[in-house]
């Protein structure tokens, strides 16, 4: 049913989950919320609570429900524009997506405008659905949608109406606590606000606009929901997301932050942990330029898109596992990494997948697929991966010099050739992750956005920074475990 259900599970398999370290409360990730119809902000209080010193939480109430009723009836559009400029407002350092039945609808159109560098918004780690609604047209019943439309025909949500809604939603009763909240946040949704989602916010199909999303993602629903169940989640939702992992919560039907809040609360902290959490922080002022209108909407997606986590989990698509712990080892001394390190070897071979890269190769190697596999397997003979460090450096020092192993059908030359595609290989994508950017004090992308005229920089002496630009890194003494004359 899904790839990973909590963290326990996974220990309890043999799984070894990447130890988290202590961050200060300024730092942690935030979880913004977005709640189901007829509810508010308040779905999300034990949530949070057991989510407390793990996430901050931006929990918000939607145009027309909550303390926000007062705004009435809202369109998608409107909705996901007032999303966006809360997020933009809090500009969270790192932040994940939540959207709950009616809030998945509006997170994964958000999520896309983030993605593609058309909002002003920086900083997304990964997307949870609980139940969510499709960008597509919500599967209902007309029979149903009628009846829902005409409980607030008259006004506000309330008793037998209330009532037949909670129970419908639910694989069982709810404490007296949470009862009280839906029947309070149902009184209180604006009428209108009801009637606009049905009649025409659930029925639109947001799914020509909004393409797959790369984005680590968990997808949750209830083993009792009727329409948005697994099986829909997996027909509408699934699709945009091809890193998603799919839960589904025993005891519950289609209201889980309330049926089943610790459950939800272990699914988000396994995403964060295997995935989403998994990628060096981008500094606040950095972050800040780049969802600024200094940086150009694409160059904000491509700079959104690669700040993304890397997976635990990840499944090799083109070398095989043994492949690619070598060369997890040796990207480990080409381009050693502090803190949260980047997966350069999963990088690496999602880009052979692809067949992307520099656009050129060695003209005494074959294709780079065959290439890396061959000179890996070379390294792998040597029992590379286990060595000690010293001794992984020594052995790739001849490899560069042209003395590597002969072994397979590579030549030491041709291992010498592919080593120093291989190391441009594993540089660039380290330097093309923001971190990267930020810790060499790179911010050379911050000098055009969209305008007729491009910003450009003023000042252009040595060791003069403009106003805009983000303060200087100290740099740690981090020296190659490869000495550069020995690659020459």
């Amino acid at each position: 049913m899904t790839r990973f259900a909590s963290i326990t599970r996974l220990q309890r398999n043999g799984i070894a989950i990447p130890h988290t370290p202590a961050v200060r409360p300024d730092e942690l990730p935030t979880l913004v919320c977005l709640h189901a119809l007829g509810s508010s902000s308040r779905a999300f209080d034990e949530l949070g609570a057991r989510l407390d010193g793990r996430f901050r939480m931006l929990a918000l109430d939607l145009p027309g429900f909550g303390d926000e009723a007062a705004r009435g009836a809202a369109t998608v559009e409107e909705t996901v524009q007032y999303v966006l400029a809360r997020i933009a407002f809090a500009a969270p350092q790192r932040f994940l997506l939540l959207g709950y039945s009616m809030g998945g609808k509006i997170a994964t159109i958000v999520a896309s405008r983030v993605l593609s560098g058309e909002a002003p918004v920086f900083g997304l780690a990964g997307v949870v659905l609980l139940a969510g609604s499709p960008p597509s047209p919500e599967p209902m019943e007309d029979e149903r949608r009628e009846q829902m439309i005409g409980w607030a025909s008259p006004g506000p949500i309330t008793g037998h109406d209330a009532r037949t809604f909670i129970e419908a939603n639910t694989a069982g009763p709810l404490s007296p606590a949470d009862d009280a909240l839906m029947l309070r946040d149902l009184a209180r949704t604006a009428p209108e606000a009801w009637i606009a989602w049905l009649n025409r916010g659930s029925e639109e199909d947001w799914g020509p606009v909004v393409e797959p999303l790369p984005v680590p993602a968990l997808i949750v629903s209830g083993r009792e929901d009727g329409d948005l169940g697994e099986k829909a989640q997996r027909e509408l939702n699934g699709p945009l997301y091809p890193r998603a992992t799919f839960a589904v919560v025993d005891d519950a039907a289609h209201l889980l932050p309330l049926e089943q809040p610790g459950e939800v609360a272990a699914l988000i902290e396994s995403l964060w942990q295997l995935s989403a959490g998994r990628a060096p922080a981008i500094p606040r002022d950095v972050a800040a330029v780049i969802a600024s209108d200094r940086t150009s909407r694409r160059t904000r997606g491509i700079l959104a898109r690669r700040a993304l986590g890397d997976d635990v989990l990840y499944e090799p698509q083109v070398l095989t596992a043994a492949q690619l712990a070598t060369l997890r080892a040796v990207a480990g001394r080409v381009v050693p990494q502090e803190g949260e390190a980047i997966d350069l070897a999963a990088r690496l071979d999602a880009q052979l997948a692809a067949g992307t890269g520099d656009g050129w190769r060695n003209a005494d190697l074959p294709a780079d697929p065959e290439a890396y596999a061959l000179a890996l397997d070379a390294l792998a003979g040597g029992g590379f991966a286990g060595l000690a460090p010293d001794e992984q450096d020594s052995r790739l020092e001849r490899l560069a010099a042209g003395r590597g192993p002969v072994a397979g059908t590579l030549s030491p030359e041709q291992l010498a050739s592919w080593f120093e595609d291989a190391c441009a290989d594993l540089a660039r994508l380290w330097l093309a992750h923001p971190a990267s950017l930020a810790r060499v004090g790179f911010d050379g992308f911050a000098t055009g956005g969209d305008g007729v005229r491009k910003q450009g920089f003023q000042l252009l002496v040595a060791g003069a920074r403009e106003e805009w630009e983000p303060t200087p890194r100290p740099r740690a003494a981090t020296a190659s475990a490869l000495d550069p004359k020995a690659t020459a």
